[in-house]
């Protein structure tokens, strides 16, 4: 089971933001206040799961947000130690801290996370040009993301990962590759880059709707995916997801979980979690998820994910690694044979060279990670033809919402 931490709290929002999180100090000096209150809840949460669950084994740790730097170290210590006294959390479990630069600052700063129990850490840059990242609105200076990295190494920090945005609106390709070039430099360990989405009801979307903002044309923003990628790969870091590229060994294990169909709880508001072929979703508010945990509740909204929505969902987590769909997982759940399935699609897609079969797996190229939300929406309705439309959301994907006791009953009685 992978283990997902929530933390809500932030500085202050990004304009490209969608995830749920509220400023951390609130203009009347109540920091120190709500991170307590949030510890006891999201720890007593964690209980609640354990005794409904058993004391299952825990693979992974990922702090995320919001911003989880925000927390003090001692705060992220405490959260671990009751996963181990909660869980079977593996002995050299990956244990994973989203940070802002601003908020890691110094190699003491990390040294007491990584003392804490963090063994990764990863560095939300998303922008080395001081207007690039004015506009998206972070926090940080590109002067103080060079300096968290360099912290963070000086910190004894062995796993690294750096996190990065290309398709910003003005962005030039030699102005993103020149980026990645300056990046490569720090030498860190993973790499996330990920085209910019733009998310209804953020002031990033309403200013590019109305205008004011241009995104780079579609050749532009393709020539920045696939050079960004050959570059990444030219400096050792290899692709092994869409949007992700490490040098070996050092692939984000929560991350993999997710996409090779893992089960997940997630803590704290707004946070998801798939168990038992089950999912469900936290309120996205830190009162009612406070009050709920409280109450001893689950929420009201549980869904059940039957075989089609299983098989809808494999095809589209598989298909965004470079490993991709192992054929015999689809026989497997399906009983039936994938490429005959789909057999018209396939063909299209590799006469155009989007997809490769090979060693009993069909993935997508790079050419074909470009194109992959429209590859996978003719999948989907190519399934949806063949089973009946269940379709999970595509972007229902972690990654990120009857109460009362006889709820929590039923899943305690299933089978761990």
């Amino acid at each position: 089971m992978l283990l997902y931490i929530h933390v809500p709290f932030c500085r202050g929002k990004c304009r490209y933001c969608a995830f749920y999180s509220e400023p951390l100090d609130t203009g009347f000096g109540d920091g120190p206040r709500r991170v307590r209150a949030y510890l006891d809840v999201i720890r007593l949460e964690m209980s609640q799961w354990a005794d409904r669950l058993g004391r299952r084994r825990v693979e992974s740790v990922f702090f995320g947000g919001g911003t989880p730097s925000l927390l003090p170290a001692k705060a992220v210590g405490s959260i671990l130690d009751q996963a181990r006294r909660c869980f079977d959390v593996a002995e050299g479990a990956e244990i994973t801290l989203e940070s802002n630069p601003d908020s890691l600052a110094s190699p003491a700063l990390a040294r007491d996370y990584l003392r804490a129990g963090v063994n990764r850490i990863s560095l939300g840059f998303q922008a080395l040009d001081e207007n690039l990242l004015a506009l998206l609105g972070r926090p940080h200076s590109a002067q103080d993301a060079v300096r968290a990295c360099y912290a963070a190494r000086e910190a004894g920090c062995a796993n690294l990962s750096l996190d990065l945005m290309w398709g910003l609106p003005g962005q030039k390709v030699a102005q993103w590759k020149a980026a990645l070039r300056e990046i490569v430099k720090l030498r860190p360990d993973h790499i996330s880059a990920y085209g910019l989405s733009l998310e209804p009801g953020t002031p990033l979307a309403e200013d590019c709707e109305n205008g004011l903002l241009i995104l780079p044309p579609e050749q532009d923003q393709a020539a920045m995916y696939l050079d960004g990628a050959a570059l990444l790969e030219e400096a050792g870091l290899m692709q092994y997801e869409i949007s992700n590229f490490a040098r070996m060994g050092y692939q984000c294990r929560h991350n993999l979980g997710y996409w090779e169909g893992a089960e997940y709880l997630g803590l704290g508001p707004a946070a998801t979690s798939t168990i038992m072929a089950r999912r469900w979703t936290n309120p996205a508010d830190l009162n009612l998820w406070g009050r709920m945990i409280t109450a001893k509740r689950i929420p009201d909204e549980i869904e059940q994910l039957d075989a089609r929505a299983r098989l809808l969902e494999l095809l589209m987590l598989r298909l965004r690694t470079v490993r991709g769909l192992r054929v015999k997982a689809y026989r497997d759940l399906t009983g039936r044979d994938f490429l005959k399935d789909h057999q018209r699609l396939v063909r299209a897609l590799h006469r155009k060279g989007l997809v490769r079969i090979r060693n009993g797996y069909f993935s997508l190229t790079r050419g074909g990670m470009l194109v992959s939300d429209s590859i996978l929406a003719a999948f989907f309705d190519a399934a949806k033809a063949m089973l009946g439309d269940a379709t999970p959301k595509r972007d229902d994907c972690p990654a990120g919402e009857p109460q009362g006791p006889e709820r929590a009953s039923s899943l305690q009685d299933q089978p761990s």
